[in-house]
């Protein structure tokens, strides 16, 4: 049964809250559409995510599941100043069709923001989109026909998953430790796609902060993939939401400044650094690449928005976007310390959690025979939502885990939200203990020595907890 057969069932669950009101369906409606339908549609999946995005406007839940960024903490007044300065400097110009490729004065502050990382980029060879989520979408219509291969992590950032499906990919993933993709691995895989005669399109890869793993891909594993992609010459294609909410350790080089744009696509967004809202995103890569998204990008929207652009480059000729971005990590990180702390007290040491530098996202693995798709139901009858483990994996893997969003809601509502998720576990473990006959605690299967892929094991992260910490006094609640 998948997530969303479950959601039927689930009182005021996603699909009863999604669902636009209606006459109900019947049979003989169905049909008089079916043969309509594109063949890609029996494959296209929808994103585990959008199902539970209107958790968020019940006041009664607390989610875990989205990625959201905190935008309450965007000053309104600094807002309400920006958009008087673009009605007035900028009316005709915010409210017209703009180029494809961008606005020049937005892809000058993108070049900004690529220099922060150690990136440096020439603004011409820029794409602006609508969002980062497109950037995925116009690379697979620019090179994805049904049945090509594409090689992804395990587990990976969960909004891909329907994009790639729609395209009628075949998805082979590589799974994750503490150090990001295990290249190993990929290489072994890569040798025996050669033997078959196949060769995948692309790799996709969150180095930094890994949606859902919340891992950062190591220095060495990063110059072994672009010597990989430049020896093999592969695509890779690199998204980076989350590469400058560093939390603690070294930034590290993206794979784009490592490799130089011959074969890697670099995908950025405004959405973790600056609001969803403004629906903005962008590519850089290969110019032979960026010419045919371009096109693509002509064919989905002419052009994303002229009124956002003109708001995100007023905004940042402020000067403030750094501040804003560095009070951002403050709030996050103490949103993770404290996610962090309340898993240590609320599971059992039969669970396990990843520890990341950064980023949005905890990836936490429960016993084995607890299904975290069935675990939901019983979390929203708790009135708290998390991301399934399954929706980052396209062949049934995942089953135990889960990810938690720790940016989205305040420090008491982690908290209370994590005791929930901790009081639905322990009932699941007890109920085992009973049908079983032990109570004892289930341990976690031993780690395959470096280098050996494990792949039952590839959705399992093996971290330990985190250490209990105290926040520093005089913190401010986030």
């Amino acid at each position: 049964m998948t997530i969303d057969d479950r959601d039927a069932r689930i009182p005021g669950g996603p699909r009863s809250m999604t669902s636009a009101p209606g006459p109900r369906q019947t049979s003989r409606d169905l049909e008089r559409y079916a043969g309509l339908f594109a063949a890609r549609t029996k494959v296209m999946k929808s994103s585990a995510m959008r199902d539970l995005m209107a958790l968020t406007e019940r006041g009664d839940i607390i989610s875990l599941a989205g990625g959201l960024p905190d935008t309450s903490s965007f000053p309104a007044a600094s807002f309400a100043a920006i958009m008087g300065d673009v009605a007035v400097d900028s009316t005709a110009r915010c409210l017209q069709y703009g180029p494809t490729e961008g606005l020049a004065v937005l892809k000058s502050c993108i070049a900004e923001v690529m220099a922060e990382e150690g990136t440096t980029v020439d603004p011409d060879d820029v794409l602006v989109t609508t969002g980062g989520q497109q950037v995925i979408d116009l690379v697979c219509k620019t090179l994805i026909d049904p049945g090509d291969i594409i090689i992804a992590e395990a587990p990976t950032y969960p909004g891909a998953v329907p994009t790639f499906c729609s395209y009628q990919a075949d998805v082979i993933q590589i799974g994750l430790d503490e150090d990001g993709m295990r290249i190993g691995e990929l290489e072994q895989t890569l040798d025996r796609l050669d033997r078959d005669g196949r060769r995948p399109k692309f790799i996709y890869t969150v180095p930094t902060f890994q949606n859902p793993g919340g891992t950062t891909m190591s220095l060495p594993r990063r110059r072994r993939l672009v010597e990989v992609v430049r020896e093999r010459e592969l695509l890779v294609l690199e998204d980076n939401p989350y590469g400058l909410l560093r939390y603690e350790g070294e930034p590290l080089p993206t794979l784009y400044a490592l490799e130089g744009g011959d074969f890697v696509i670099y995908l950025g967004t405004f959405s973790k650094i600056l609001s969803p809202g403004v629906r903005l995103g962008w590519s850089i890569g290969p110019r032979p690449v960026l010419e045919k998204m371009n096109i693509g990008k002509q064919a989905s929207d002419l052009c994303s928005s002229s009124l956002t652009q003109l708001f995100v480059a007023a905004y940042f000729d402020s000067g403030r976007w750094q501040d804003y971005v560095h009070s951002l990590k403050e709030i996050y990180r103490r949103r993770r310390d404290v996610m962090l702390d309340a898993l240590a007290e609320c599971l059992g040491p039969e669970s396990r959690w990843t520890h990341p530098q950064g980023g949005l996202f905890i990836w936490v693995t429960l016993p084995d025979y607890i299904d975290t798709t069935d675990l939901l139901a019983l979390a929203l009858d708790e009135h708290v939502a998390f991301v399934p483990g399954r929706a980052a994996f396209l062949d049934g893997r995942g089953a135990s885990s889960m990810r938690l969003n720790f940016s989205g809601v305040g420090e008491a509502d982690i908290r209370e939200g994590v005791r929930r998720i901790g009081e639905v576990v322990r009932e699941q473990v007890e109920l085992y203990g009973t049908l079983t006959g032990t109570h004892e605690a289930v341990e976690a299967p031993a780690e395959p020595a470096p280098g050996e892929p494990d792949a039952e094991l590839a959705d399992v992260l093996h971290l330990p907890p985190a250490p209990e910490r105290r926040a520093p006094p005089g913190a401010r609640e986030g």
